[in-house]
Protein backbone atom coordinates (compact mmCIF):
# COMPACT_ATOMS: atom_id res chain seq x y z
CA UNK A 1 0.00 0.00 0.00
CA UNK A 2 1.53 3.33 -1.11
CA UNK A 3 1.80 6.43 1.04
CA UNK A 4 -0.76 8.19 -1.16
CA UNK A 5 -3.23 5.34 -0.69
CA UNK A 6 -2.71 5.45 3.08
CA UNK A 7 -3.33 9.20 3.20
CA UNK A 8 -6.52 8.71 1.16
CA UNK A 9 -7.69 6.12 3.73
CA UNK A 10 -6.99 8.53 6.60
CA UNK A 11 -8.93 11.29 4.85
CA UNK A 12 -11.94 8.97 4.97
CA UNK A 13 -11.17 7.82 8.54
CA UNK A 14 -14.13 8.45 10.90
CA UNK A 15 -11.97 9.71 13.79
CA UNK A 16 -9.03 11.44 12.09
CA UNK A 17 -10.47 12.41 8.69
CA UNK A 18 -11.11 16.07 9.66
CA UNK A 19 -7.45 16.71 10.54
CA UNK A 20 -5.31 18.79 8.15
CA UNK A 21 -3.78 16.87 5.26
CA UNK A 22 -0.24 17.72 6.39
CA UNK A 23 -0.86 16.06 9.76
CA UNK A 24 -2.28 12.92 8.11
CA UNK A 25 0.83 12.78 5.91
CA UNK A 26 2.96 13.02 9.08
CA UNK A 27 1.15 9.99 10.52
CA UNK A 28 1.73 7.98 7.34
CA UNK A 29 5.42 8.89 7.21
CA UNK A 30 6.00 7.87 10.83
CA UNK A 31 3.80 4.79 11.01
CA UNK A 32 3.94 1.18 9.87
CA UNK A 33 1.13 -0.80 8.27
CA UNK A 34 0.35 -4.02 10.12
CA UNK A 35 -1.97 -6.86 9.15
CA UNK A 36 -3.54 -9.13 11.79
CA UNK A 37 -5.12 -12.52 11.19
CA UNK A 38 -8.26 -13.47 13.18
CA UNK A 39 -7.24 -14.42 16.73
CA UNK A 40 -3.95 -12.51 16.62
CA UNK A 41 -3.16 -10.52 19.79
CA UNK A 42 -2.54 -6.84 19.15
CA UNK A 43 -1.54 -6.08 22.77
CA UNK A 44 -1.33 -8.58 25.64
CA UNK A 45 -2.38 -8.16 29.27
CA UNK A 46 0.48 -7.12 31.49
CA UNK A 47 2.84 -6.30 28.60
CA UNK A 48 3.72 -2.74 27.51
CA UNK A 49 1.56 -1.36 24.71
CA UNK A 50 3.90 -0.68 21.79
CA UNK A 51 2.13 2.24 20.18
CA UNK A 52 -1.01 3.90 18.85
CA UNK A 53 -3.09 1.85 16.43
CA UNK A 54 -5.20 3.52 13.74
CA UNK A 55 -7.69 0.91 12.54
CA UNK A 56 -8.05 1.05 8.74
CA UNK A 57 -10.18 -2.09 8.35
CA UNK A 58 -11.27 -5.07 10.40
CA UNK A 59 -12.25 -5.45 14.04
CA UNK A 60 -10.29 -5.62 17.35
CA UNK A 61 -11.75 -6.23 20.84
CA UNK A 62 -10.28 -6.19 24.35
CA UNK A 63 -11.24 -8.97 26.78
CA UNK A 64 -10.85 -8.56 30.56
CA UNK A 65 -11.23 -11.19 33.29
CA UNK A 66 -12.58 -9.66 36.51
CA UNK A 67 -13.06 -12.93 38.33
CA UNK A 68 -16.02 -14.32 36.39
CA UNK A 69 -14.34 -15.26 33.10
CA UNK A 70 -13.32 -13.22 30.07
CA UNK A 71 -15.64 -10.43 29.04
CA UNK A 72 -15.43 -8.09 26.05
CA UNK A 73 -15.39 -4.54 27.43
CA UNK A 74 -14.43 -2.44 24.39
CA UNK A 75 -13.98 -2.91 20.64
CA UNK A 76 -12.53 -0.96 17.73
CA UNK A 77 -13.46 -1.14 14.05
CA UNK A 78 -12.49 0.72 10.88
CA UNK A 79 -12.43 4.41 11.74
CA UNK A 80 -11.35 3.96 15.38
CA UNK A 81 -8.02 4.49 17.18
CA UNK A 82 -6.67 2.15 19.86
CA UNK A 83 -3.50 1.63 21.90
CA UNK A 84 -1.60 4.46 23.60
CA UNK A 85 -3.08 7.91 23.03
CA UNK A 86 -1.48 11.32 23.70
CA UNK A 87 -1.19 12.15 27.43
CA UNK A 88 -2.56 8.73 28.37
CA UNK A 89 -0.99 7.03 31.41
CA UNK A 90 -1.66 3.61 29.91
CA UNK A 91 1.38 1.35 30.10
CA UNK A 92 -0.04 -2.16 30.25
CA UNK A 93 -3.62 -3.09 29.26
CA UNK A 94 -6.06 -4.81 31.65
CA UNK A 95 -6.66 -7.59 29.11
CA UNK A 96 -5.76 -8.96 25.68
CA UNK A 97 -6.73 -7.00 22.56
CA UNK A 98 -7.58 -9.64 19.94
CA UNK A 99 -8.33 -9.35 16.20
CA UNK A 100 -11.87 -10.61 15.52
CA UNK A 101 -11.38 -10.72 11.73
CA UNK A 102 -8.64 -9.84 9.23
CA UNK A 103 -7.51 -6.39 10.34
CA UNK A 104 -5.28 -3.72 8.84
CA UNK A 105 -3.95 -0.85 10.97
CA UNK A 106 -1.39 1.92 10.97
CA UNK A 107 0.97 1.54 13.93
CA UNK A 108 2.51 4.76 15.33
CA UNK A 109 5.33 3.70 17.72
CA UNK A 110 5.08 4.92 21.31
CA UNK A 111 8.38 6.80 21.02
CA UNK A 112 6.91 8.94 18.20
CA UNK A 113 3.96 10.23 20.23
CA UNK A 114 5.83 13.15 21.81
CA UNK A 115 6.88 14.39 18.36
CA UNK A 116 3.33 13.83 17.09
CA UNK A 117 1.84 16.13 19.76
CA UNK A 118 4.26 18.86 18.63
CA UNK A 119 3.71 18.38 14.89
CA UNK A 120 0.02 17.43 14.76
CA UNK A 121 -2.04 19.75 16.94
CA UNK A 122 -5.45 18.89 15.46
CA UNK A 123 -4.79 15.14 15.50
CA UNK A 124 -3.70 15.44 19.15
CA UNK A 125 -6.86 17.36 20.09
CA UNK A 126 -9.04 14.71 18.41
CA UNK A 127 -7.21 11.88 20.17
CA UNK A 128 -7.45 13.50 23.61
CA UNK A 129 -11.23 13.59 23.21
CA UNK A 130 -11.09 9.96 22.10
CA UNK A 131 -9.07 9.07 25.21
CA UNK A 132 -11.65 10.71 27.51
CA UNK A 133 -14.48 8.81 25.82
CA UNK A 134 -12.57 5.55 26.25
CA UNK A 135 -11.96 6.29 29.95
CA UNK A 136 -15.70 6.87 30.47
CA UNK A 137 -16.53 3.54 28.83
CA UNK A 138 -14.03 1.67 31.03
CA UNK A 139 -15.27 3.44 34.17
CA UNK A 140 -18.90 2.63 33.39
CA UNK A 141 -18.00 -1.00 32.70
CA UNK A 142 -15.94 -1.28 35.89
CA UNK A 143 -18.74 0.15 38.04
CA UNK A 144 -21.30 -2.16 36.46
CA UNK A 145 -19.13 -5.25 36.91
CA UNK A 146 -18.25 -4.40 40.49
CA UNK A 147 -21.92 -3.81 41.21
CA UNK A 148 -22.75 -7.25 39.85
CA UNK A 149 -19.91 -8.89 41.82
CA UNK A 150 -20.99 -7.10 44.99
CA UNK A 151 -24.61 -7.98 44.37
CA UNK A 152 -23.62 -11.61 43.90
CA UNK A 153 -21.76 -11.58 47.21
CA UNK A 154 -24.72 -9.87 48.88
CA UNK A 155 -27.13 -12.48 47.52
CA UNK A 156 -24.89 -15.33 48.64
CA UNK A 157 -24.60 -13.94 52.16
CA UNK A 158 -28.31 -13.35 52.44
CA UNK A 159 -29.11 -16.78 50.99
CA UNK A 160 -26.83 -18.26 53.66
CA UNK A 161 -28.68 -16.31 56.36
CA UNK A 162 -32.07 -17.28 54.91
CA UNK A 163 -31.14 -20.88 54.23
CA UNK A 164 -34.38 -22.24 55.61
CA UNK A 165 -36.57 -19.64 57.34
CA UNK A 166 -39.53 -21.99 57.49
CA UNK A 167 -37.50 -24.52 59.47
CA UNK A 168 -36.31 -21.73 61.76
CA UNK A 169 -39.89 -20.69 62.48
CA UNK A 170 -40.94 -24.30 63.09
CA UNK A 171 -38.01 -24.91 65.44
CA UNK A 172 -38.64 -21.70 67.36
CA UNK A 173 -42.34 -22.40 67.66
CA UNK A 174 -41.69 -25.82 69.19
CA UNK A 175 -39.24 -24.31 71.70
CA UNK A 176 -41.68 -21.53 72.49
CA UNK A 177 -44.31 -23.96 73.78
CA UNK A 178 -41.91 -25.42 76.38
CA UNK A 179 -40.63 -21.98 77.36
CA UNK A 180 -44.13 -20.66 77.92
CA UNK A 181 -44.72 -23.53 80.37
CA UNK A 182 -41.47 -22.65 82.17
CA UNK A 183 -42.40 -18.97 82.20
CA UNK A 184 -45.81 -19.80 83.69
CA UNK A 185 -44.22 -21.86 86.50
CA UNK A 186 -41.64 -19.13 87.17
CA UNK A 187 -44.36 -16.47 87.23
CA UNK A 188 -46.36 -18.45 89.80
CA UNK A 189 -43.24 -18.83 91.98
CA UNK A 190 -42.53 -15.14 91.60
CA UNK A 191 -46.08 -14.24 92.63
CA UNK A 192 -45.81 -16.45 95.72
CA UNK A 193 -42.65 -14.61 96.81
CA UNK A 194 -44.69 -11.47 97.60
CA UNK A 195 -41.96 -9.02 96.59
CA UNK A 196 -42.08 -5.36 97.63
CA UNK A 197 -41.86 -2.37 95.29
CA UNK A 198 -38.08 -2.01 95.69
CA UNK A 199 -37.51 -5.66 94.80
CA UNK A 200 -39.89 -5.45 91.82
CA UNK A 201 -38.00 -2.39 90.56
CA UNK A 202 -34.71 -4.31 90.74
CA UNK A 203 -35.97 -7.24 88.68
CA UNK A 204 -37.59 -4.85 86.18
CA UNK A 205 -34.05 -3.76 85.27
CA UNK A 206 -33.25 -7.29 84.09
CA UNK A 207 -36.45 -7.48 82.09
CA UNK A 208 -35.69 -4.13 80.47
CA UNK A 209 -32.32 -5.51 79.32
CA UNK A 210 -34.24 -8.02 77.19
CA UNK A 211 -35.98 -5.30 75.24
CA UNK A 212 -33.17 -2.75 75.23
CA UNK A 213 -32.69 -1.17 71.80
CA UNK A 214 -29.10 -0.77 70.70
CA UNK A 215 -26.88 -1.28 67.68
CA UNK A 216 -25.36 -4.74 67.72
CA UNK A 217 -22.16 -6.03 66.25
CA UNK A 218 -21.43 -9.71 65.90
CA UNK A 219 -19.94 -11.60 68.89
CA UNK A 220 -17.54 -14.37 67.93
CA UNK A 221 -18.34 -17.87 69.27
CA UNK A 222 -15.48 -17.49 71.77
CA UNK A 223 -16.81 -14.14 73.02
CA UNK A 224 -20.32 -15.57 73.39
CA UNK A 225 -18.99 -18.60 75.32
CA UNK A 226 -16.96 -16.32 77.60
CA UNK A 227 -20.03 -14.22 78.36
CA UNK A 228 -22.09 -17.32 79.20
CA UNK A 229 -19.27 -18.64 81.42
CA UNK A 230 -19.14 -15.33 83.31
CA UNK A 231 -22.87 -15.45 84.07
CA UNK A 232 -22.66 -19.14 85.01
CA UNK A 233 -19.89 -18.36 87.49
CA UNK A 234 -22.01 -15.57 89.00
CA UNK A 235 -25.00 -17.88 89.40
CA UNK A 236 -22.94 -20.65 91.01
CA UNK A 237 -21.25 -18.16 93.34
CA UNK A 238 -24.72 -17.29 94.64
CA UNK A 239 -25.67 -20.93 95.08
CA UNK A 240 -27.94 -21.04 92.02
CA UNK A 241 -28.16 -23.37 89.03
CA UNK A 242 -26.48 -22.23 85.82
CA UNK A 243 -29.42 -23.35 83.68
CA UNK A 244 -30.53 -19.77 83.03
CA UNK A 245 -27.05 -18.58 81.98
CA UNK A 246 -27.64 -19.30 78.31
CA UNK A 247 -30.81 -17.21 78.15
CA UNK A 248 -29.33 -14.34 80.18
CA UNK A 249 -26.13 -14.25 78.08
CA UNK A 250 -28.16 -13.44 74.97
CA UNK A 251 -29.37 -10.18 76.57
CA UNK A 252 -27.64 -6.94 77.52
CA UNK A 253 -27.83 -7.77 81.25
CA UNK A 254 -24.59 -7.19 83.17
CA UNK A 255 -23.19 -8.77 86.31
CA UNK A 256 -23.66 -5.37 87.94
CA UNK A 257 -27.40 -5.60 87.24
CA UNK A 258 -27.42 -9.11 88.69
CA UNK A 259 -25.60 -7.82 91.77
CA UNK A 260 -28.34 -5.22 92.20
CA UNK A 261 -31.00 -7.94 92.16
CA UNK A 262 -29.02 -10.10 94.57
CA UNK A 263 -28.83 -7.12 96.93
CA UNK A 264 -32.61 -6.80 96.91
CA UNK A 265 -33.65 -10.47 96.76
CA UNK A 266 -31.93 -13.58 98.10
CA UNK A 267 -32.46 -17.28 98.70
CA UNK A 268 -35.33 -19.07 96.96
CA UNK A 269 -36.78 -15.74 95.86
CA UNK A 270 -33.60 -14.92 93.91
CA UNK A 271 -33.80 -18.29 92.16
CA UNK A 272 -37.45 -17.63 91.24
CA UNK A 273 -36.62 -14.12 89.99
CA UNK A 274 -33.79 -15.30 87.73
CA UNK A 275 -35.79 -18.30 86.46
CA UNK A 276 -38.57 -15.90 85.53
CA UNK A 277 -36.12 -13.44 83.97
CA UNK A 278 -34.39 -16.21 81.99
CA UNK A 279 -37.70 -17.63 80.73
CA UNK A 280 -39.03 -14.17 79.90
CA UNK A 281 -35.86 -13.24 78.02
CA UNK A 282 -35.89 -16.54 76.11
CA UNK A 283 -39.55 -16.13 75.13
CA UNK A 284 -38.90 -12.62 73.88
CA UNK A 285 -35.77 -13.74 72.00
CA UNK A 286 -37.60 -16.59 70.27
CA UNK A 287 -40.56 -14.34 69.44
CA UNK A 288 -38.07 -11.93 67.90
CA UNK A 289 -36.45 -14.76 65.91
CA UNK A 290 -39.85 -15.82 64.55
CA UNK A 291 -40.61 -12.27 63.54
CA UNK A 292 -37.17 -11.90 61.97
CA UNK A 293 -37.54 -15.11 59.95
CA UNK A 294 -41.02 -14.13 58.78
CA UNK A 295 -39.86 -10.72 57.55
CA UNK A 296 -36.49 -11.82 56.15
CA UNK A 297 -37.70 -12.00 52.55
CA UNK A 298 -38.95 -8.43 52.72
CA UNK A 299 -35.60 -7.49 54.24
CA UNK A 300 -33.80 -9.14 51.34
CA UNK A 301 -35.76 -7.10 48.81
CA UNK A 302 -35.14 -3.91 50.79
CA UNK A 303 -31.40 -4.67 51.09
CA UNK A 304 -30.99 -5.29 47.38
CA UNK A 305 -32.99 -2.17 46.55
CA UNK A 306 -30.88 -0.07 48.91
CA UNK A 307 -27.60 -1.64 47.80
CA UNK A 308 -28.27 -1.00 44.11
CA UNK A 309 -29.84 2.42 44.93
CA UNK A 310 -32.70 1.67 42.52
CA UNK A 311 -34.66 4.70 43.72
CA UNK A 312 -31.70 7.01 44.19
CA UNK A 313 -32.08 10.50 42.80
CA UNK A 314 -29.60 12.47 40.73
CA UNK A 315 -28.41 14.54 43.68
CA UNK A 316 -26.91 13.71 47.07
CA UNK A 317 -29.31 13.33 49.99
CA UNK A 318 -28.99 13.07 53.80
CA UNK A 319 -28.00 9.52 54.81
CA UNK A 320 -28.26 7.94 58.28
CA UNK A 321 -24.91 6.14 58.58
CA UNK A 322 -25.86 4.45 61.87
CA UNK A 323 -28.77 2.62 60.24
CA UNK A 324 -26.96 2.01 56.95
CA UNK A 325 -23.87 0.53 58.62
CA UNK A 326 -26.02 -1.52 61.00
CA UNK A 327 -27.64 -3.23 58.02
CA UNK A 328 -24.29 -3.65 56.24
CA UNK A 329 -22.63 -5.27 59.26
CA UNK A 330 -25.60 -7.63 59.66
CA UNK A 331 -25.08 -8.85 56.09
CA UNK A 332 -21.61 -10.07 57.03
CA UNK A 333 -22.79 -12.13 60.01
CA UNK A 334 -22.45 -15.45 58.19
CA UNK A 335 -18.98 -14.62 56.81
CA UNK A 336 -17.84 -13.60 60.29
CA UNK A 337 -19.15 -16.86 61.75
CA UNK A 338 -17.32 -18.88 59.11
CA UNK A 339 -14.04 -17.37 60.37
CA UNK A 340 -15.07 -17.34 64.06
CA UNK A 341 -14.46 -13.60 63.78
CA UNK A 342 -16.26 -10.70 65.41
CA UNK A 343 -17.48 -7.48 63.80
CA UNK A 344 -18.03 -4.65 66.28
CA UNK A 345 -20.01 -1.56 65.30
CA UNK A 346 -19.37 1.45 67.54
CA UNK A 347 -21.44 4.52 66.60
CA UNK A 348 -21.23 7.83 68.44
CA UNK A 349 -24.63 8.84 69.90
CA UNK A 350 -26.67 11.50 68.09
CA UNK A 351 -24.51 11.17 64.98
CA UNK A 352 -25.36 13.79 62.31
CA UNK A 353 -26.60 12.67 58.90
CA UNK A 354 -24.06 12.73 56.08
CA UNK A 355 -24.58 14.10 52.60
CA UNK A 356 -24.19 11.47 49.87
CA UNK A 357 -25.69 8.70 47.77
CA UNK A 358 -26.92 5.89 50.00
CA UNK A 359 -26.35 3.07 47.51
CA UNK A 360 -22.79 4.20 46.75
CA UNK A 361 -21.95 4.51 50.44
CA UNK A 362 -23.29 0.98 51.01
CA UNK A 363 -20.98 -0.23 48.25
CA UNK A 364 -17.98 1.60 49.72
CA UNK A 365 -18.38 0.21 53.24
CA UNK A 366 -19.37 -3.25 52.01
CA UNK A 367 -16.06 -3.47 50.14
CA UNK A 368 -14.04 -2.24 53.12
CA UNK A 369 -15.69 -4.61 55.63
CA UNK A 370 -15.45 -7.52 53.19
CA UNK A 371 -11.72 -6.88 52.71
CA UNK A 372 -11.21 -6.58 56.48
CA UNK A 373 -12.85 -9.96 57.09
CA UNK A 374 -10.69 -11.48 54.35
CA UNK A 375 -7.60 -10.07 56.08
CA UNK A 376 -8.24 -11.22 59.66
CA UNK A 377 -7.13 -14.67 60.86
CA UNK A 378 -9.48 -17.24 62.38
CA UNK A 379 -10.94 -15.72 65.54
CA UNK A 380 -9.94 -12.23 64.38
CA UNK A 381 -11.66 -8.92 65.06
CA UNK A 382 -13.04 -6.18 62.83
CA UNK A 383 -14.15 -2.86 64.34
CA UNK A 384 -16.26 -0.26 62.52
CA UNK A 385 -16.14 2.99 64.49
CA UNK A 386 -18.18 6.06 63.50
CA UNK A 387 -17.77 9.53 65.01
CA UNK A 388 -17.97 13.24 64.27
CA UNK A 389 -14.84 14.94 63.00
CA UNK A 390 -14.49 18.55 61.77
CA UNK A 391 -17.54 19.36 59.61
CA UNK A 392 -18.34 15.75 58.86
CA UNK A 393 -18.33 12.15 59.99
CA UNK A 394 -15.44 9.68 59.99
CA UNK A 395 -15.93 5.94 59.54
CA UNK A 396 -12.97 3.82 60.58
CA UNK A 397 -12.83 0.18 59.44
CA UNK A 398 -10.11 -1.56 61.48
CA UNK A 399 -8.88 -5.15 61.54
CA UNK A 400 -6.20 -7.14 63.36
CA UNK A 401 -4.88 -8.86 60.24
CA UNK A 402 -1.22 -9.07 59.18
CA UNK A 403 -1.18 -5.51 57.81
CA UNK A 404 -0.45 -4.10 54.36
CA UNK A 405 3.12 -3.87 53.10
CA UNK A 406 4.44 -0.58 51.73
CA UNK A 407 4.67 -2.08 48.24
CA UNK A 408 1.04 -3.21 48.27
CA UNK A 409 -0.15 0.07 49.82
CA UNK A 410 1.25 1.98 46.84
CA UNK A 411 -0.79 -0.08 44.39
CA UNK A 412 -3.87 -1.28 46.27
CA UNK A 413 -6.19 1.35 44.74
CA UNK A 414 -5.08 0.45 41.20
CA UNK A 415 -7.66 -1.15 38.94
CA UNK A 416 -7.30 -4.97 38.77
CA UNK A 417 -4.52 -5.06 41.39
CA UNK A 418 -5.17 -7.77 43.99
CA UNK A 419 -3.19 -9.91 46.41
CA UNK A 420 -5.98 -12.47 46.74
CA UNK A 421 -5.81 -15.90 45.05
CA UNK A 422 -7.23 -16.36 41.56
CA UNK A 423 -11.02 -16.53 41.76
CA UNK A 424 -11.11 -14.82 45.18
CA UNK A 425 -10.37 -11.23 44.23
CA UNK A 426 -11.09 -9.07 41.18
CA UNK A 427 -8.82 -6.11 41.97
CA UNK A 428 -11.79 -3.78 41.41
CA UNK A 429 -13.24 -3.18 44.91
CA UNK A 430 -10.79 -0.57 46.22
CA UNK A 431 -10.64 1.14 42.83
CA UNK A 432 -14.43 1.52 43.02
CA UNK A 433 -14.09 2.90 46.58
CA UNK A 434 -11.57 5.44 45.27
CA UNK A 435 -13.89 6.49 42.45
CA UNK A 436 -17.13 6.68 44.44
CA UNK A 437 -15.77 8.75 47.33
CA UNK A 438 -15.19 11.95 45.32
CA UNK A 439 -18.77 11.66 44.04
CA UNK A 440 -19.84 11.78 47.70
CA UNK A 441 -17.41 14.63 48.55
CA UNK A 442 -15.42 12.22 50.72
CA UNK A 443 -11.85 11.04 51.00
CA UNK A 444 -10.01 8.03 52.39
CA UNK A 445 -6.78 7.49 54.32
CA UNK A 446 -5.01 4.24 55.18
CA UNK A 447 -2.73 3.32 58.08
CA UNK A 448 -1.33 -0.16 58.52
CA UNK A 449 1.15 -2.00 60.73
CA UNK A 450 1.28 -5.72 61.47
CA UNK A 451 -1.73 -6.51 63.63
CA UNK A 452 -3.67 -3.32 62.87
CA UNK A 453 -4.96 -1.87 59.61
CA UNK A 454 -7.29 1.13 59.49
CA UNK A 455 -9.21 2.58 56.54
CA UNK A 456 -10.47 6.03 57.50
CA UNK A 457 -13.30 7.49 55.41
CA UNK A 458 -14.37 11.11 55.89
CA UNK A 459 -17.80 12.28 54.65
CA UNK A 460 -19.41 15.72 54.92
CA UNK A 461 -22.36 16.11 57.26
CA UNK A 462 -25.68 16.98 55.63
CA UNK A 463 -25.64 20.51 57.06
CA UNK A 464 -22.08 21.35 55.96
CA UNK A 465 -20.71 22.67 52.70
CA UNK A 466 -19.03 20.03 50.46
CA UNK A 467 -15.29 20.14 50.98
CA UNK A 468 -14.23 18.22 47.91
CA UNK A 469 -12.33 15.01 47.57
CA UNK A 470 -8.87 14.55 48.97
CA UNK A 471 -8.37 10.92 47.98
Amino acid sequence: MTSTELVDLLVQHRTLGTAPLAELEWLVSHGTVRTLAPGAILSAKGEPVEGMFIILSGHVAIYVDRGAGLKKVLEWKAGDVSGVLPYSRLTTPPGDSVAQEPTVLLDIPREQLRDMTAACHEVTSILVRTMLDRARVFTSSDLHDEKMVSLGKLSARLAHELNNPVAAIERSASLLEDLLDEQERATMALGAARLNDEQLAAIAAVRNACVATRIHGVLSPIQQAQREDTITEWLEAHGLSGDTAGALSETAVTTEALDTIAGAVDGPCLDAVLRWAGADCSVRAIASEIQDAATRIAGLVASIKGFTHMDQGASAEPVDLATSLGHTVALFRSKARDKSASVELDVEPALPLVNGFAGELNQIFSNLIDNALDAVPLGGHVVVRVARELQGVVVRVMDDGPGISAEVRERMFELFFTTKPVGKGTGVGLDIVRRLLPHNDGHIEVESVPGRTEFKVWLPSADSEPQGAKA
